[in-house]
């Protein structure tokens, strides 16, 4: 955790805080609960696991699509903090299928059910298959297993957001924001709450946990000089899911409080000092290919090649925010948590048409992008894309 810290620029943990004010009280409501983590063997999932085991829950059932994730999970738990006297099972089960119908229809007894699901990365825009799997999976298999979770009478319901839903730029962004729209609209049978995230610092996939994959392979480091993040660290991610789906009121959205000039730090200023760490001195080259023969000699000097560059892809946002100017605030209740108040304010049409809409370019098997994106821009009008026909997957 110290060096995590270190590397995002902090050198304090943000939620002790406001964890120990109400910590028996926590004890308490997840000590005497039941709990259905879905998505709980990714990272942010994960951590929400280890934040309801370790308390010592009545229930603990976990649902994700990796098997393999889903193994490393429970050897996680069982080495770091051994066994509860509740029921802690795991499922390898993708909550879009009938097989996760059947599994929630012969138990469904939860207190709370979390949905840490999602496909997260901006980069799932780049073809139109992977975005309409984007639209099922952060929308609709959330409004599914809410209604599932209203009609077996679950207390509460909570979700992941995403800070790229303030004031969307991509389609990943605006897909959490158009989530969001649902939630309200089942709000009035169950309650609800959300957070929306600053990056989760080596979580899968990210950059970060491509840094440690790049010294692994011997491969160099890439990362852009000019967009700057907010970063959590993997505990706290999880401490942030359970303080909001525990102590959030009915549409509440949590986000960190954070401070721009002691927290906001760019992948290149995190790529230099990971190296440190790592006992090697920056390279800076001109090219990839150039990285990439240098990848070769550099390390046995210790020494490592690096390319920064400027971003130039879609979808990428120049400053990241929680909130808009036209969101309610409640920075008072929580030291280091802000809170979002949200009335219940929905479409009802509007969202029945985005509904079948999609519904009919899925039973046609044949949709484009630029429909979705039409799609998206009459569901938030001030949809702020930037398409600029570059992907990630275009570069090293």
């Amino acid at each position: 955790m110290a060096s995590i810290l270190k590397l995002i620029g902090r050198e304090k943990k943000l939620f002790t805080t406001d964890i120990s004010n109400h910590s028996e009280e926590l004890l308490e409501i997840v000590s005497s609960s039941r709990f259905l983590i879905l998505g709980g063997a990714g990272s942010i999932g994960q951590a929400v696991v280890k934040e309801i085991f370790k308390r010592n829950p009545q229930k603990l059932h976990v649902v994700d699509i990796s098997e393999n994730n889903l193994v490393e999970l429970v050897r996680d738990i069982r080495s770091s903090f051994g066994y509860i006297n509740g029921d802690f099972q795991t499922f390898a089960l993708d909550i879009g299928s009938l097989e996760y119908d059947a599994f929630f229809k012969a138990d469904g007894k939860f207190d709370y059910v979390l949905n840490l699901s999602a496909l997260k990365h901006v980069r799932s825009e780049k073809d139109t298959y992977t975005l309409m799997r984007m639209i099922d999976v952060n929308i609709f298999n959330t409004d599914k297993t809410l209604q599932q979770s209203i009609d077996k009478g679950v207390k509460k319901y909570f979700c992941v957001s995403t800070d790229k839903a303030a004031n969307p730029v991509n389609m990943m962004g605006a897909s959490k924001r158009i989530m969001e729209m649902f939630l309200m609209r089942r709000s009035l049978e169950i309650d609800i709450s959300t957070a929306r995230f600053a990056n989760v610092a080596f979580s899968d996939g990210s950059l970060l946990h491509g840094f440690n994959q790049r010294l692994e392979k011997r491969q160099p480091i890439v990362a852009p000089n000019d967009i700057k993040r907010y970063f959590v660290t993997p505990q706290e991610s999880g401490e942030l899911c359970l303080m909001s789906c525990i102590f959030g009121e009915n549409r509440d959205i949590f986000f960190p409080k954070l401070s721009e000039n002691l927290h906001l730090i760019s992948f290149a200023d995190i790529a230099i000092k990971y190296l440190a760490q790592k006992g090697f001195e920056p390279v800076l080259c001109d090219s990839e290919d150039e990285a990439r023969e240098l990848a070769k000699t550099l390390p046995q000097q210790g020494k490592w090649p690096c390319l920064f560059t400027g971003s130039d892809t879609t979808g990428e946002k120049d400053f990241e925010e929680f909130f808009t100017d036209a969101e309610t605030l409640d920075m008072q209740r929580f030291s280091n948590l802000g809170v979002i108040k949200n009335e219940p304010v929905f479409d009802a049409n509007l969202l029945a048409d985005f509904e079948a809409r999609i519904s009919s370019m899925k039973d046609r098997l044949a949709w484009d992008k630029e429909a979705i994106v039409d799609l998206f821009f009459k569901m938030i009008p001030d949809f702020g894309h930037k398409e600029t026909g570059k992907y990630l997957d275009g570069k090293m």
